[in-house]
C-alpha cells in the first residue's frame, strides 16, 4: 500500500501529528476523513487561541462597554468538536505497546 499523504493545509505540527496516526492506527478511509476534520479543529482551535492572547479575552464594543471576546464562545465550541471527534476515533485511549502492524481502531475491530 502506497504512504497517504498528510492534507497539506494542516499546520506542519498538526500534519506530522496526522503522520503519526496514520502509522500508528489501522484506518479505513471514513477514519481519514474524520482524522481530517479532527486535525482542522485542532489548527482552529489553535488559532482562535492566538487571536483571544492578542485581543485579550475582554473587549470594548463600539459603546465602549466591556464584552467577553466572541473567541471565546468559537473557543468552547471547538473543544467540544475536537474532544467528539477524537473520541469517535477511539484516540482517547493508549494505543498498543509497539505494535507489530497498524493497530486497528478499537471500536472498529472485527
Amino acid at each position: 500500500m502506497s504512504e497517504i499523504k498528510a492534507p497539506e493545509h494542516l499546520q506542519p505540527a498538526t500534519r506530522e501529528w496526522w503522520r503519526g496516526i496514520v502509522r500508528t492506527y489501522e484506518l479505513e478511509p471514513h477514519h481519514l476523513k474524520l482524522l481530517t476534520l479532527l486535525c482542522e479543529s485542532w489548527d482552529r482551535l489553535l488559532l482562535i487561541r492566538r487571536r483571544i492572547k492578542r485581543d485579550g479575552m475582554f473587549i470594548r464594543n463600539r459603546l465602549g462597554e466591556l464584552k467577553a471576546h466572541p473567541g471565546l464562545a468559537a473557543e468552547r465550541q471547538e473543544r467540544v468538536v475536537f474532544a467528539r471527534l477524537l473520541r469517535e476515533l477511539d484516540l482517547d485511549t493508549e494505543p498498543p505497546p509497539e505494535p507489530t502492524r497498524p493497530a486497528r481502531l478499537r471500536r472498529y475491530r472485527t
